[in-house]
């Protein structure tokens, strides 16, 4: 299926790792031109290069701190200047299963905070620096990247991507009439470069290795797996192309059938 992203200009936040690097692949392999944008430009830069070669299609490296208002800014109006337009925002950036996962004895509420800047403001910022964009061209995709612990209770960081799947809602209601989509993808477990981490730290506290983390998931899992991060890039792909445009304000789970709760 032809996407229809040939010309379209996305910014993806967190492009240089992960299910962030995977999604530009996947828009850039379409015919998107991709912004990525993170903290660190050298990280930046040889994702940029080694996608450009993959794929052929252009990767612009731009960094900002989406905990800052102004980088923020600055990074979209960049982009803008640079490419013309702005037509999809991806938004990634934040720490990989939060900062948060222990006890609430345990908890520090700080990280909380942190958490709750980087993913949720963080994501508020870039979409309302999108959105003049978007809005002058009549085209705008914003989809977050979300998490199944806003459907659970075993993390505290979780409540992050509830607020993410309010925001979304909100915004879908406000941008819809500019012609702009807004919608979360919640990833189950993918394999990515962090992934492993969280197995090392699941293991600790269960008194098992990491292998066996890995191997519960899977079992517990219908397709009996592990999701690679490009399974997650393509739906977001779609999602953000116009062959999506009757879907806004929703929250899908890309978790391989995890995900156990029914949701109306």
């Amino acid at each position: 299926m032809d996407l229809e992203l040939n010309g379209r200009v996305a910014i993806v936040t967190g492009g240089s790792l992960g299910i962030g690097r995977a999604v530009t692949r996947e828009l850039a392999a379409e015919g998107a031109t991709v912004v990525i944008t993170a903290r660190r430009l050298p990280v930046l830069q040889q994702t940029a290069k080694d996608i450009e070669a993959e794929t052929g299609g252009r990767v612009v490296p731009l960094a900002s701190d989406t905990t800052s208002t102004e980088s923020v800014r600055a990074m979209v109006e960049a982009a803008a200047t640079e490419l013309g337009r702005v037509d999809i925002l991806v938004n990634g950036a934040a720490a990989p299963s939060g900062l948060v996962r222990n006890s609430v004895a345990e908890a520090d509420p700080e990280l909380l905070l942190a958490d709750l800047d980087t993913k949720v403001v963080g994501y508020f910022r870039c979409a309302q620096a999108v959105a003049p964009h978007m809005a002058a061209n009549g085209y705008g995709r914003i989809v977050n990247i979300g998490g199944l612990t806003g459907r659970s209770s075993h993390a505290l960081s979780g409540m992050r991507n509830l607020a993410v799947v309010h925001m979304t809602k909100a915004l879908s209601d406000q941008l819809g009439p500019s012609g702009i989509t807004v919608n979360t993808v919640h990833p189950g477990v993918v394999e990515t470069e962090h992934i492993h981490e969280l197995y090392e730290k699941e293991a600790a506290k269960r008194g098992i290795t990491p292998d066996e983390v890995e191997a519960d998931y899977a079992a517990r899992t219908p397709i009996r797996r592990v999701l690679e991060a490009t399974e997650v890039a393509q739906t977001i792909s779609f999602l953000a192309s116009p062959r999506a445009a009757a879907i806004t304000g929703e929250s899908l789970g890309i978790d391989g059938g995890l995900t156990r709760g029914i949701f109306l």
